[in-house]
């Protein structure tokens, strides 16, 4: 690579002389964090002094608009806000009684947000609907929780008209429902018994279906569901015994999904049709999906990482990753596709619950193209790191360097364009939940407390440049 004038040659020559260069190349400038106000306090939410702390959460875009909800600890009270990333356009919606508590996954289908609430006073969760002003947030149906935790699972849109979701009853049974947001049109599409994976969050969109998993008489089945009681049903036996889920994910327009059959792990594909459902591949170990790049899928087996032909079989090594000694295991925990990239959170597994450490790697499908970009990634024995692509080329995470703070940190796939977005704390978000960030319009949004001490709105443009290295080129 050369250095394109005279002023970039300047900076290369400090940065070499302030910490060096990342391992991918002697030549590449380590990026610097962004300044103050790239990423910035949309509004206080959270005013000091008035209440108990409210968490932010719920963050949906629902056609360019952001909605999300705040509800303080202990008192409940919850409120819907939504936000077209001003200050002065950041508004309550509507306000909830004390009690009141928002909970569970919030959708957007078409232009009406559908959100759950718990009322601690009737024990029951509710579902809502939600046009953005006050007179047209609507109470659409409640249901009583199971008692594992919340009744309403997989909430997904179809269409952009209906949403269609599960609720796991007291007694076992799983009911299949629909809903275009009124109460008249949300109806019961069918009963069911051990429909399985909804508390990891294992279902399926795949075109204009919700695809799920059931034991039926014995035998392990793939169910798909349009939103119309005709529409539910079974289409393929995967496994004439019972087996579990594994994992879910997808490449492209294809369903993605891992069978845990005794030791082996089962790679599938779907399309949504009994013909297009097939199993790829076979592990006698547990493995890990990443995705989709072309003609191929990605996984981690451990510290290998394979490539598959989405046509079937091909099974290819790719590369192995390193570990920092033969005791430790490798654990893919998240991962997104940004471009013709995969990113990936993996976890090194050593003999205590949490992880040694977790670091952020990038891979384009080839041995050379995958690189470790980032340690220490969000490190807890309770979650997953989370990484989130912005539809702009940039990745967000959350990073900590050098017993630094936990922070939000941006990456475009090199040491050289890797730096620190801002100075504030992301809450952790437990289980298997969303990632913190969401994106709506132009704008990244994300929960952060700040200099208020309490959680607040925080953004930052989809598409934004910090001073992280110089130009060069090849």
């Amino acid at each position: 690579m050369r250095v394109r004038s005279r002023w970039a040659w300047v900076l290369w020559v400090l940065a070499a002389a302030c910490g060096g260069f990342p391992d991918e190349s002697p030549r590449e400038v380590k990026a610097q964090a962004c300044p103050p106000g790239v990423a910035s306090r949309v509004r206080i939410v959270n005013p000091p002094g008035l209440a108990p702390q409210g968490h932010v959460e719920g963050l949906t875009d629902v056609q360019g608009t952001l909605y999300f909800t705040v509800t303080p600890v202990w008192v409940g009270g919850a409120v819907l806000w939504r936000s077209d990333g001003t200050e002065v356009g950041t508004v309550p919606v509507r306000s909830f009684p004390s009690g009141v508590y928002a909970g569970g996954v919030s959708v957007a289908a078409g232009s009406t947000l559908f959100f759950q609430l718990f009322d601690q006073v009737t024990g029951m969760v509710e579902l809502w609907a939600s046009d953005g002003t006050d007179s047209g947030t609507r109470f659409i149906r409640a249901f009583t929780p199971d008692i594992s935790g919340p009744a309403l699972r997989g909430l997904t849109a179809l269409n952009d008209k209906r949403v269609v979701f599960f609720h796991q009853t007291p007694t076992g049974t799983t009911e299949v429902w629909s809903s275009d947001g009124t109460r008249a049109g949300t109806m019961l599409l069918a009963t069911l018994t051990e429909v399985i994976g909804l508390a990891f969050h294992q279902t399926l969109k795949v075109g204009d279906d919700l695809l799920f998993f059931r034991i039926q008489r014995g035998a392990t089945t793939l169910w798909r569901t349009d939103g119309s009681r005709v529409g539910t049903e079974a289409f393929k036996k995967l496994d004439s015994g019972e087996v579990s889920v594994a994992q879910v994910g997808g490449a492209g327009d294809q369903g993605l999904f891992i069978l845990r059959d005794g030791p082996n792990r089962e790679i599938w594909k779907t399309d949504g049709t009994t013909d297009g459902t097939l199993r790829l591949d076979t592990f006698g170990e547990e493995v890990r999906l990443l995705g989709g790049l072309g003609s191929k899928v990605y996984v981690a087996q451990s510290s290998r990482l394979y490539s598959l032909l989405l046509s079937g079989g091909g099974r290819t090594l790719v590369t192995t990753l390193p570990r920092d000694n033969e005791n430790q295991s490798l654990w893919v925990q998240r991962a997104v596709r940004s471009g013709d990239s995969l990113y990936f959170a993996a976890s090194l597994e050593g003999q205590g619950p949490m992880p040694d450490d977790v670091r952020l790697w990038v891979t384009n499908g080839t041995a050379r193209g995958t690189r470790e970009l980032f340690r220490s990634l969000q490190r807890d024995d309770m979650s997953y790191s989370p990484v989130f692509a912005t539809g702009t080329g940039t990745v967000l995470f959350l990073g900590s360097r050098g017993g630094a703070p936990l922070y939000p940190w941006f990456t475009r796939g090199t040491a050289g364009t890797t730096g620190q977005l801002a100075s504030v704390d992301v809450p952790v978000v437990q289980g298997l939940g969303p990632d913190p960030f969401v994106r709506s319009g132009g704008r990244v949004f994300f929960p952060a407390s700040d200099d208020t001490g309490l959680e607040q709105l925080w953004s930052v443009p989809a598409s934004f440049t910090c001073p992280p290295g110089v130009s060069e080129a090849q």
